[in-house]
């Protein structure tokens, strides 16, 4: 459902999940539509910036909204959520022209934009990116699922909490900042981060072998950058 016919619409945007070459034709496309781009924006984000300026046609004009910070727990949750959804309208209610949001990867996996902005009482019109999961598969050369396989694409704290599941022999986990992995020594792990740019990492093997590599890396990258982003798949032996 886009809305009703005077509910202003707005793109959202996959542009990759980091080499501008991920952009799909019908991302530029779209951005060649569009008077004003909006932009979520985590702190000081210079070098994140920069990258998404860096696919703007010219002419186009960016607002960045200040994402506010997110506390732990349902209700610190909800509230965040509740200051993003103002923050999106007041900024959207201030621009005039067509508009868009760029999102990191694939807005349609694993993002709450769509909703965010639905709640904020706009329609939408989505563009697909390549996601970081499919830019980690590609990488190592291998099929995010084995045939007649299932996938379970989750959080580090939702794997901890419910376990790996029964009949799921694949499962992607995208954000994880406790080494969630390391509770599986017995599974093959494919960890990539910073993908599809300068600074991409890939690391494979039995988690029993190769997890403190993972956890040196992880940890060097992270305190030289100031942040991470990074995405890995476990795959344990295919259920009977």
């Amino acid at each position: 459902m886009e809305g009703d016919a005077d509910t202003r619409r707005v793109w959202v945007i996959g542009i990759g999940a980091g080499d501008p070459a991920w952009m799909t034709l019908a991302a530029v496309r779209a951005l060649e539509t569009v008077d004003v781009v909006f932009v979520f924006q985590k702190g000081d984000d210079d070098e994140l910036a920069l990258a998404r300026r860096s696919l703007l046609p010219e002419g186009v004009r960016e607002v960045v909204i200040e994402d506010p910070p997110r506390g732990r727990g349902a209700a610190a949750v909800a509230a965040w959520r509740a200051r993003r959804v103002a923050l999106v309208q007041e900024a959207v209610a201030a621009e005039a022209g067509e508009a868009a949001f760029l999102a990191w990867g694939d807005p349609s996996l694993y993002d709450g934009l769509i909703d965010v902005l639905r709640e904020a009482g706009l329609g939408v019109r989505v563009v697909p990116g390549i996601s970081a999961v499919s830019a980690l598969c590609a990488q190592f050369g291998i099929p995010l699922n084995r045939v007649g396989g299932s996938v379970l694409i989750t959080s580090g704290r939702r794997l901890v909490a419910e376990g790996w599941p029964t009949g799921v022999g694949d499962v992607v986990v995208m954000l994880d900042a406790d080494l969630t992995f390391k509770r599986f020594p017995e599974a093959e792990i494919y960890w990539g981060a910073y993908l599809g740019t300068p600074d991409e990492l890939l690391l494979s093997g039995v988690v029993a072998e190769v997890s403190d590599e993972i956890e040196r890396v992880r940890s060097e990258a992270r305190r030289r950058k100031g942040w991470m982003f990074d995405t890995y798949l476990l795959r344990r032996a295919a259920p009977g």
